[in-house]
């Protein structure tokens, strides 16, 4: 049976056992300058669309680093002890982003603020800023507490 209510279903060959997940490395969020706040999650997909959709939702512009965690979300990814502290240090210094950035201040997700301390610890110079527990929540987190941090 064909017609307007046939579609082809991209993505067929999913194996329900791996998550689905985004590359990791820096995605913009609007049009970021080097003073744009850096936001750091893991590369869960559905974590990635949820907050950089409220980022944009903001009306800022932002970098936004996706780390590499097996596409686990973030509690998930900390407990199996894929986003921690060192790592994620590792990963923004593989990727160079001081080269491409002036701002030294790095948003964790609330629910891993235990990371902050051994995050600071391996990016020396950089604060940590411990964001909100929601995505839903990023909007206000940035309204009231990141622009008055600057």
């Amino acid at each position: 049976m064909s017609g307007p209510f046939t579609s082809l279903r991209e993505n067929i060959p999913t194996d329900p056992q791996k998550p689905i997940q985004v590359d990791p490395k820096v995605y913009p969020i609007g049009e970021p300058t080097p003073e744009s706040p850096v936001f750091v999650t893991t590369n869960f997909s559905l974590t990635y669309f949820m907050v950089s959709g409220e980022i944009e939702n903001s009306g800022i512009s932002a970098h936004m680093i996706i780390t590499e965690t097996e596409g686990q979300s973030v509690l998930t990814a900390w407990a199996a002890g894929k986003f921690d502290g060192e790592k994620v240090a590792k990963f923004i210094k593989d990727i160079m982003l001081e080269d491409r950035i002036k701002t030294r201040k790095l948003v964790i997700p609330g629910y891993v603020s235990q990371i902050s301390g051994d995050l600071e610890e391996n990016l020396p110079g950089w604060e940590v800023i411990v964001g909100c527990q929601e995505a839903s929540d990023i909007p206000s987190f940035i309204k009231n507490i990141l622009l008055n941090n600057s």
